[in-house]
């Protein structure tokens, strides 16, 4: 009976060695700054074979082509015929028209943040993922940070959030909001850690050298009580990615440029051997301990990441870690920050 279980355990883990190194067929459509970033990420991971890539622009294309030794395709169908798995890094008007020619041939598909351009797009997506039945996973890479992965086992139930995410000035992007281009990896990380509906939302923004608001903030509140204020804006003067979360007896904070976590705790019992330490006297009279760590950071590479990681939800059949839901409630959320902004804008206006 031994003999027969080794048997079994021997044939189980030689299974997963040649599953887990099956190789799957993987083309990028869009080769522009965050393009290239994704063809030399799975330049490095050896489960992927890199056929291909698309751009429709002439230089851009045969720039990266000669630099990145990687075929070029000719068109968007080419590609998606060629490869089991398409990673689009196009500009986000094309998202839908890409994602939904791969899906309809059964691809696998990795979609850049945010997953398409509107809500309406984003539900005919979903319908079209059902009816495919392949994997996608959004790329929301901020869940791939390490001073996230790093924080995110302290974070309990956090009650008030803040969040500035501020950038200098980039023409790339420019052509949607700073909600679209910026805040949604806060949003991502706001409805990862907040698992409570949206009750109220308040926002207001100014738009200064583009069409659409260049600066945002939003104050959201949950039905569980938490409340989040969010910044972003694409014309400060200096980068910032920081988000400072509270909940009863921490205070965590996240520095997502910096690779930063810290995290402090109140404790009611006083322990004064420890050097990292504070103790306060409240009004009562009563003592607490404050204490304070540093999560030790593992560096990696995010994108290239969150690439492997969708690799292996499709060859272990697993949930991706961004699901395509995940990315429609983000972009739901940002158009609902939209709106309300909208609304104040219009409101100043009269």
């Amino acid at each position: 009976m031994e003999s027969r279980t080794n048997k079994i355990h021997i044939f189980a883990l030689y299974f997963d060695i040649v599953l887990y190194c099956k190789m799957l067929k993987i083309g990028v459509l869009g080769a522009g700054h965050l393009g290239k970033i994704h063809l030399n990420c799975i330049k490095h991971i050896e489960r992927y074979d890199l056929v291909g890539f698309f751009d429709p622009a002439e230089e851009t294309a045969q720039q990266v082509e000669e630099e990145l030794n990687v075929k070029r395709f000719d068109s968007v169908d080419a590609l998606i015929d060629a490869v089991d798995v398409v990673d689009i890094v196009t500009p986000t008007i094309r998202h839908f028209e890409c994602a939904s020619k791969a899906l309809r041939k059964h691809k696998h598909v990795f979609i850049e943040k945010p997953i398409v351009a509107t809500p309406e797009e984003a539900n005919a997506l979903k319908k079209l993922a059902d009816e495919a039945g392949v994997k996608v996973q959004v790329g929301h890479v901020e869940r791939f940070n390490p001073a996230f992965i790093a924080a995110e086992p302290f974070i309990g139930e956090p009650l008030f959030i803040e969040a500035h995410r501020l950038a200098l000035f980039n023409p790339r992007g420019t052509d949607v909001p700073v909600v679209l281009d910026l805040m949604v990896h806060d949003l991502d990380i706001l409805l990862t850690i907040v698992k409570s509906p949206v009750s109220h939302i308040s926002a207001s923004g100014v738009s200064i050298v583009s069409p659409t608001p260049d600066i945002t903030n939003v104050r959201i509140e949950f039905e569980n009580g938490a409340v989040a204020n969010l910044t972003a804006s694409r014309l400060s003067m200096k980068n910032m990615r920081k988000t400072r979360i509270f909940q009863q007896g921490a205070y965590i904070t996240v520095d997502f440029l910096d690779k930063k976590a810290e995290i402090f705790r109140i404790h009611d019992e006083v322990d004064e051997s420890n050097p990292l330490s504070t103790t306060i006297t409240l009004a009562d009279g009563s003592e607490k301990q404050i204490t304070f760590e540093m999560p030790e950071i593992h560096p990696i590479n995010a994108i290239q990441t969150e690439l492997e990681s969708f690799y292996d939800a499709i060859v272990h059949n697993t949930t991706p870690a961004v699901t395509i839901d995940d990315g429609i409630n983000v972009l739901k959320l940002a158009y609902r920050i939209l709106d309300s902004v909208n609304e104040s804008i219009s409101k100043v206006k009269k």
